[in-house]
């Protein structure tokens, strides 16, 4: 179908000569052909958003008023529209195929919040790989992920698609994927764009409600929830996306400060800037534009490149222009910045060249990519209790045939174990919990399957039938969660706990008094302090993807010890929501010695501190610190401080652990968090070996955005924590002299 459309002996050109034949080719286009590479539609069954009237897709490829399609999934398709761009459209620019390929193509891994919890980014690394491996297969060449907003409160669905509450770690995992994504040159026909949104801020939305009102300091902006985005930008990220929030009372998708000024100006973006679903539309809606035609206008003097779906480009700046409102050059910037990556990734020579059905066949869900998904989905999975060493399972017991399982629960035999964000066309071979323990040679008639409820609809006996399953057990899995659409973009939660039919079935379960051990499959931190105090073990395992079964199988029996650990807190309860490990003090902080006194930042009806908090994850082994050391006390402008502990393996078994490392500005010309984390180190240990690791500080380390948004390090104390979490450190003090 393919193979004699393609081009032979393409190859990469100079940043001069695409700089030359876009300007050739600037110069031959209409306005209305510049408007039109600037305006993208969709073609997807999937609603990215709300319905949008428009033309068909292919009368807007054949007339060239469409530069990108959003949501074409297969080669079939990509084909059929970029040979009618080629071929019949007047300057036969071919198209760039776009999709949200947020944690996998066709093999899906876990989602971006489980995949942080690894702590593991050249893992994080190669799943991006993989995922733009498949993706471009299928004529994909335009990725709107990563998504790097900084996440602090659970209701909001979105915190599964991003890496959690920390900016020094999201920071990481924003390059680890922009390098994933994008690989060592976007001319590869199996790498991807990568688009960094949402800039910036989405994250704090107002109580956790999507599309919600955001409103923040420009120091906070800066010190949070720039630092992911810096990182993405600095490895090379080709495009962006706009958050739907406002700053300062302003739309960001017209947002000159936020877009021109911060983006293009001070961080140095040249690349191309894509406005969210409808956004340049919702400008208006907001109430910051007059009407459609003024928010076009606004958008387009914030330097936005290309407008996804709505047509407001299309519709009004021909018109504005007439008017003098704005100026074509400022069309030609955005053309040309789109242009000029058409040529990077070889499409303006070779139109057809990521077109390839017979790597769709061998590279989608390839054995390769599911064992890759599968070792990834081990790592992402965080035990957070583990009473009595409930677990690992004894499965010797098991095959014997002297021990039953009762797996009970909504996701006991589910293949929801996705997540949402994914288009795969593999979603029936998803491993689930019971068939990931049956591969472990675990015989069907040892392990006692009861569904017990929907996730959120009571099945009618399912609570009785349970019962009867976890009496004639010797220990029960219970698999509670959400289901896929209950996180993700428009899924805000007010109540993050577990769902009543779920909590009924799990206290009939609990009221046998077997041995129980919750397994959650889920998008978000929840509340689970009814949990901790009720069942023996915990196991957080997310949405892991298409291997689930698989890798949940391997904890639970301890064929892979857990190592994850958490990249947010978990609130005790919902109304600590946003909760996070990196607050400030205040001037009436919550001490051990105060905390029976009444006028303290504090509640009157529960802690402070959240159930498990950032950093957190247990072992079926125990790791102890000891003799934290700094080789100085005192450190000045250029120099470094090393700084040493000593973990143990205390326990029977060998296991991975992450040591952690904060620092603690004590004071400075603006209040600073009580800790930030700043470097970590994974290290595999045997039973009883002690290994003596080794973190620097460096002065770049100490530096924080000032009152006068100066990024300074200031002279000091400062104090390192360094353990197995943000709530469980050793400490040491040192003083910064400039």
């Amino acid at each position: 179908m393919v193979a004699p459309y393609r081009k032979q002996n393409v190859t990469p050109r100079s940043d001069e000569n695409i700089r030359e034949s876009v300007e050739q080719l600037l110069g031959k286009m209409t306005l209305a052909e510049k408007i039109g590479q600037m305006s993208q539609c969709a073609d997807s069954e999937f609603a990215f958003g709300g319905e949008i009237e428009a033309d068909p897709t292919e009368l807007l490829v054949r007339e060239g008023r469409v530069g990108s399609i959003l949501g074409a999934f297969n080669s079939r398709r990509t084909f059929d529209l970029q040979k009618l761009a080629v071929e019949q459209s007047r300057l036969r620019i071919p198209l760039m195929f776009n999709a949200d390929v947020i944690h996998g193509y066709q093999t899906i891994f876990p989602i971006p919040l489980a995949w942080a919890c690894s702590w593991d980014l050249e893992e994080i690394k190669r799943a991006c790989m993989i995922a733009a491996k498949e993706a471009t297969a299928s004529g994909i060449t335009y990725n709107h992920a990563p998504m790097v907003d900084i996440s602090r409160d659970a209701r909001w669905g979105r915190v599964m698609e991003g890496a959690g509450e920390d900016p020094y770690l999201g920071a990481l995992i924003a390059r680890a994927q922009v390098e994933g994504f994008q690989g060592d040159t976007l001319f590869s026909e199996e790498t991807l764009i990568a688009c960094l949104k949402h800039f910036i801020g989405y994250g704090a939305s107002e109580a956790g409600r999507d599309y919600n009102t955001v409103d923040m300091s420009e120091w906070t902006l800066r010190n949070v929830y720039l630092p992911p985005f810096k990182a993405g930008l600095e490895a090379g990220s080709a495009s962006v996306m706009n958050a739907f929030n406002f700053y300062n009372g302003i739309p960001v998708a017209g947002n000159k400060f936020i877009l021109h000024d911060l983006l293009r100006e001070e961080l140095g973006f040249d690349g191309m800037l894509i406005s969210d679903y409808g956004a340049v539309d919702e400008i208006y809606i907001h109430g910051a534009a007059r009407d459609r035609k003024d928010a076009a206008r606004q958008s387009l003097e914030a330097t936005m490149d290309i407008e996804m779906v709505t047509q407001l480009y299309e519709n009004y700046l021909p018109q504005l222009i007439e008017e003098g409102k704005v100026q074509e050059a400022q069309i030609d910037a955005a053309v040309r910045r789109i242009l000029i990556y058409k040529y990077k990734i070889g499409i303006m020579d070779d139109p057809f060249r990521y077109i390839r059905p017979e790597k769709e066949e061998e590279y989608h869900f390839h054995a390769d990519h599911l064992q890759a998904s599968r070792e990834l989905a081990r790592k992402s999975i965080v035990l957070l209790k583990n009473e009595n060493q409930t677990l690992p399972l004894q499965t010797e017991a098991v095959i014997a045939g002297t021990q039953k399982i009762a797996v009970i629960g909504p996701f006991a035999d589910s293949k929801d174990m996705l997540g949402t964000w994914q288009f795969s066309r593999y979603k029936e071979e998803t491993v689930t919990l019971l068939e990931g323990l049956t591969a472990k040679g675990i015989a069907e008639d040892q392990l006692l399957y009861a569904e017990g409820s929907g996730v959120n609809d009571p099945i009618e006996g399912g609570i009785e039938q349970a019962v009867r399953a976890a009496e004639a057990a010797d220990i029960v899995l219970l698999a509670l969660g959400e289901h896929s659409e209950m996180s993700g973009e428009a899924a805000s939660r007010m109540d993050i706990s577990i769902p009543a039919v779920q909590q009924q079935l799990a206290e009939a379960v609990i009221a046998v008094g077997k041995p129980v051990v919750l397994v959650l499959t889920n998008g978000r931190p929840l509340v689970l302090d009814w949990y901790e105090q009720n069942v023996d073990a915990i196991v957080e395992t997310w949405f892991l993807g298409s291997q689930a079964g698989h890798a949940i199988a391997d904890v639970l029996t301890g064929d892979y010890n857990p190592t994850g650990k958490l990249t947010m807190s978990f609130p005790k309860h919902l109304g600590q929501s946003p909760i996070y490990y990196n607050r400030f003090n205040t001037g009436r902080p919550l001490t051990a010695e105060n905390q029976d006194e009444k006028y303290i930042s504090k509640y009157l009806d529960g802690p402070n501190d959240p159930l498990y908090p950032f950093g957190y994850g247990l072992s079926y082994t125990e790791f102890s610190y000891s003799d934290l050391q700094l080789d100085r006390q005192q450190m000045k402008s250029g120099e470094q401080i090393t700084v040493t502990v000593t973990v143990t393996n205390t326990g029977s078994m060998a296991g991975e652990e992450i040591a952690q490392l904060y620092i603690q500005d004590l004071y400075g010309t603006t209040v600073r968090p009580v800790k930030e984390l700043k470097g970590y180190r994974k290290v595999q240990l045997a039973p009883q070996q002690s290994i003596q690791i080794e973190f620097v500080i460096t002065e770049q380390d100490l530096e924080y955005c000032n009152a006068r948004l100066e990024w300074t390090a200031e002279e000091g104390e400062f104090k390192v924590y360094v353990g197995t979490h943000s709530g469980n450190t050793l400490e040491q003090t040192f003083e910064l002299l400039k």
